[in-house]
């Protein structure tokens, strides 16, 4: 699929969930390898760098997971949809993988609702997409930090009578080598063989 209209279809279909600045900066930016399949963002996106809070209470920095090929999503543990539909794909995509690229690739699931989210329901969560996903909380000034890093939006919906909401949140996942370089963004309309022939030429690479 040529370059133009990846980031046409890319633009038209996640809009809506991502701030403007990305949007223009997509719209700018070229691709700097045709052969991706997925959405180049190498250029236009920083390294990976957060401080949060891992499954076992512990803070945790980037660095702490370098080394591996990583996807990075954001999520609630109560979303009703979109999050477990997106992780099931990304666990899908490694399992596509060999034995041996699958230990080389990480999924963050980070949460954008730390009052419900506490690091043992992460953990729990995260466990049952397989050992390749790692649930990640925070303050809310950490969880801030990273999402406006990366230009990323949420915002949480009025409870109903029994104190249940919705948290509206980005379907993106950005895909970043095993230095913590920022390479791709995986969008819920690519295509799974798409994401995986990405993942595991990102992982070959290492």
């Amino acid at each position: 699929m040529p370059a133009a209209l990846t980031r046409q279809t890319f633009l038209r279909r996640t809009a809506p969930r991502l701030t403007l600045p990305l949007v223009a900066a997509l719209t700018l930016a070229g691709c700097s390898d045709q052969n991706w399949r997925t959405t180049d963002v190498s250029e236009i996106m920083p390294p990976l760098d957060f401080t949060l809070v891992d499954e076992h209470g512990e803070t945790v920095h980037a660095e702490d997971y370098a080394g591996k090929t990583t996807l990075l999503y954001f999520g609630y543990t109560h979303c009703p949809d979109v999050c477990p539909t997106t992780l099931a794909r990304l666990s899908a995509a490694t399992h596509q993988l060999d034995d041996e690229l699958r230990d080389d690739v990480q999924v963050l699931f980070v949460s954008v609702d730390p009052a419900r989210d506490t690091p043992e329901v992460m953990g729990q969560y995260a466990d049952a997409f397989g050992p390749q996903f790692i649930g990640l909380t925070g303050e809310t000034e950490q969880i801030d930090a990273l999402t406006n890093r990366y230009r990323i939006t949420y915002s949480y919906d009025e409870p109903d009578a029994d104190g249940r909401y919705d948290v509206t949140h980005s379907s993106a996942v950005f895909a970043f080598d095993p230095q913590g370089d920022a390479q791709l963004l995986l969008r819920d309309s690519d295509p799974l063989d798409n994401i995986v022939a990405d993942i595991e030429r990102l992982a070959s690479q290492s």
